[in-house]
C-alpha cells in the first residue's frame, strides 16, 4: 500500500477475508504481512488477529508500510491526531543530554516519517525510563497544546500497577504532599509551602510472600510521584534502588502504566487506552491478573 486507505464494513466477515476482498493487487500472503506488521487498524486500533470478526459500521484502515523503520513495541491506538504506544521498561520517553536517539519519541517519530516525510510527532506526557505502559503522543501541534493546557481536566484516569515491598500496608490510602527535587535529582516530600502538590491514591489488590500488588491512580502527575510516595510509606516499588528498595524479584522496576483515559479536546469523545501486564507482574501475581484480564 502506497497510501493510507480506509474501508467501511458493510457486512459481517473475518478481518482476513475482508482484506482479501477489498485490498486489490495483494496476495493472501501479502495481506497476512500487512496484519503481522501492524499496518491494519480496526476503528483506529491496530489489529493482527486474522480471524477477528467484523460487524457493520466498523472502519478498517490499511496504513502504508514504514520502510526502514520498525517499532520494537506495540502501537495501541492511532488516528489522525493521536498515536499511543506500549512503552517498554528501560526506554526513555524523550531524549536527555546523554541519550538522543534511543527514545520512545525518536523511534516513533522516525516510524511516522518513514511512512510520510511530512508526518510530525509531539510529546504530550512522559513515563519514567524504567516504567512501562501507555504513552500518548500527538500528531499535530494544536492538539498537543490543547491536551497539555487542560491535561488535568481532560484526563479521567491514570492507572498504574505497582509491586511494592512488604504486605503490612492498609487496604487503601491516599498520599498527599508537596514534592520537590534535590541537587541529585531525587524527589521528596517537602515541608512548609515548598514544592508542588501531589496526590496518589492506592488500593491493595493482592499480597504474596512479602510483596503487595497495588492499583494506583494519580490525581496529579509529578516526576517520580508514585515512587516517592510509596517509598515514604515504607513500601518502595520493587527494583527501585533510587528510593531504597532492597529487592528486584522481576529484574526491573515494578511499575506499569496500565490505563490512560481522557477526553479528546477536539471531538469531545472519551478515549481509553490500556496496556497488558508485563510478564514479570503475571508471574508474581498470576492469580490476581487472571481475574483482572
Amino acid at each position: 500500500m502506497k497510501q493510507e486507505t480506509s474501508f467501511p464494513v458493510e457486512s459481517a466477515a473475518s478481518l482476513l477475508d475482508f482484506l482479501l476482498l477489498h485490498v486489490s493487487g495483494q496476495s493472501r500472503n501479502s495481506v497476512k504481512h500487512l496484519l503481522s506488521r501492524g499496518q491494519v487498524l480496526v476503528d483506529n486500533i491496530p489489529q493482527r488477529q486474522f480471524d477477528l470478526p467484523l460487524v457493520p459500521g466498523q472502519m478498517v484502515t490499511v496504513l502504508p508500510q514504514a520502510k526502514g523503520a520498525v517499532l520494537p513495541f506495540p502501537v495501541l491506538y492511532e488516528d489522525k491526531g493521536l498515536l499511543v504506544i506500549h512503552k517498554p521498561a528501560g526506554l526513555l520517553s524523550v531524549s536527555t543530554e546523554t541519550q538522543k536517539s534511543r527514545t520512545a519519541y525518536r523511534m516513533t517519530a522516525d516510524y511516522l516519517r518513514a511512512r510520510d516525510p511530512h508526518n510530525r510527532l509531539f510529546v504530550v506526557h512522559r513515563l519514567d525510563r524504567d516504567t512501562s505502559g501507555v504513552l500518548l503522543f500527538a500528531k499535530d501541534p494544536a492538539l498537543k497544546e490543547a491536551l497539555q493546557e487542560d491535561w488535568n481536566n481532560l484526563v479521567k484516569k491514570r492507572g498504574y500497577w505497582a509491586i511494592v515491598e512488604g504486605e503490612d500496608l492498609p487496604d487503601s490510602g491516599v498520599c498527599r504532599s508537596l514534592l520537590t527535587e534535590n541537587k541529585i535529582h531525587k524527589v521528596y516530600s517537602a515541608k512548609g509551602s515548598e514544592g508542588k502538590e501531589a496526590v496518589t491514591r492506592y488500593t491493595v489488590l493482592a499480597r504474596r510472600k512479602g510483596y503487595s500488588l497495588l492499583d494506583v491512580e494519580l490525581d496529579t502527575g509529578r516526576k517520580n510521584q508514585i515512587r516517592t510516595h510509596l517509598a515514604e510509606l515504607g513500601h518502595p516499588v520493587i527494583g527501585d534502588k533510587k528510593y531504597e528498595a532492597h529487592s528486584s524479584p522481576i529484574g526491573r522496576l515494578g511499575l506499569h502504566a496500565y490505563e490512560l483515559s481522557l477526553t479528546d479536546p477536539h471531538s469531545g469523545k472519551l478515549l481509553s487506552f490500556t496496556a497488558p501486564p508485563p510478564e514479570g507482574f503475571r508471574r508474581m501475581f498470576s492469580r490476581c491478573f487472571s481475574s483482572l484480564t
